[in-house]
């Protein structure tokens, strides 16, 4: 994986110069500005592979960039990693992946962090996996194929982590997964350079708010191991 096209947009010029020198040393070409509105047209006109956005960059701010962007059928397939301060709450990442976000880094970072983060996320999005058929369970259809999850007759809008991670679940009925498991198979990170629960928890929390209780109530943490569907 390299020479895939990045796409950074930050207010702050020394910081923005130092993230797109250190893409372009690890192989991506970089394209970067501080300039949100700018950001857009060139995630539009430049096919860029994937953004990384500031959170709190002003006239936009990252997650209406990320919103845009996903809800643009030109740009909706663009992967989208926003950064933010080490003071973000906990409901800025939930509204962060509400608007489509498919990872976060908190500021200050290593590159190595941020460079891993970036990969995984690629890898995700051009694997073709989750070719099986349709799971019906506990009120919900689940179709990996289409990426679509319905209850009835209505349909379940998850982000891309959101459904990796239910199919990872429904894939495993009972069985525990441990916290390094999922971060490698839903995120793709090797657990020798990532290995954060909080990204998992984050993660977990969001997708129970969005399936029926009866599913959700399932999904059980096994203290100090990791998550399992309790079937």
């Amino acid at each position: 994986m390299s020479g895939e096209k990045i796409l950074v947009i930050d207010d702050e010029k020394s910081f923005l110069n130092a993230v797109a020198r250190n893409l372009d040393a690890e192989g991506f070409k970089s394209v970067y500005t501080d300039n949100p509105n700018e950001g857009l047209i060139l995630a539009r006109e430049t096919k860029v592979n994937l953004v990384l956005t500031d959170a709190h960059i002003e006239p936009i701010d990252g997650f209406t960039i990320c919103k845009t962007l996903k809800e643009n059928k030109d740009t909706s397939g663009i992967p989208v990693i926003i950064m933010s301060g080490k003071d973000i709450e906990e409901d800025d990442i939930l509204k962060g992946l509400e608007k489509g976000a498919d990872d976060y880094v908190i500021k200050p970072f290593s590159f190595k962090v941020l460079t891993a983060k970036i990969k995984a996320v690629l890898k995700r999005y051009e694997s073709n996996e989750h070719r099986d058929s349709s799971i019906k369970k506990m009120g919900i259809v689940f179709d990996p194929d289409s990426r679509t999850v319905k209850t009835g007759d209505s349909m379940i809008k998850l982000t891309r982590k959101e459904f990796d991670l239910l199919n990872l679940f429904l894939n495993n009925p009972g069985k525990v997964l441990k916290l390094s498991n999922i971060l490698q198979t839903v995120w793709g990170y090797d657990p020798a350079l990532y290995n954060d629960p909080h990204t998992v928890e984050v993660h977990v929390y969001s997708l129970r708010k969005k399936l029926p209780e009866k599913i959700s109530k399932k999904i059980v943490s096994v203290q100090g191991v990791g998550y399992k569907l309790d079937i």
